[in-house]
C-alpha cells in the first residue's frame, strides 16, 4: 500500500488545500505504480503545533517565519 506523511505546521493550510495534497499524491501514486494504487493509498496531513518542529537545531514558530497562514483562494 503507497503510503505518504506531510507534516505542516498547524493552521498553516485551508482544508481545500490538504484535500489537493492528498489528491495529488494519489495521482502521483497511480502515475508511478498505476490505477491498482488508487484504492489503496494512504495519505496523512499532520498538522504540528506552532514551536513542535525545527530546522537545523533550532526551534521554529510561525511568528518567526511571518506567521504563515492559509491561502484565501485555496490554492498551494
Amino acid at each position: 500500500m503507497p503510503f505518504a506523511n506531510f507534516k505542516v505546521p498547524e493552521k498553516t493550510l485551508t482544508p481545500k488545500q490538504k484535500e489537493q495534497i492528498v489528491t495529488r499524491t494519489t495521482e502521483l501514486y497511480v502515475e508511478i505504480y498505476g490505477e491498482r494504487a488508487r484504492a489503496n493509498t494512504m495519505v496523512l496531513v499532520e498538522e504540528v503545533a506552532d514551536g513542535g518542529w525545527g530546522i537545523s537545531g533550532n526551534v521554529l514558530t510561525l511568528a518567526m517565519l511571518g506567521e504563515a497562514t492559509p491561502s484565501d483562494t485555496g490554492d498551494a
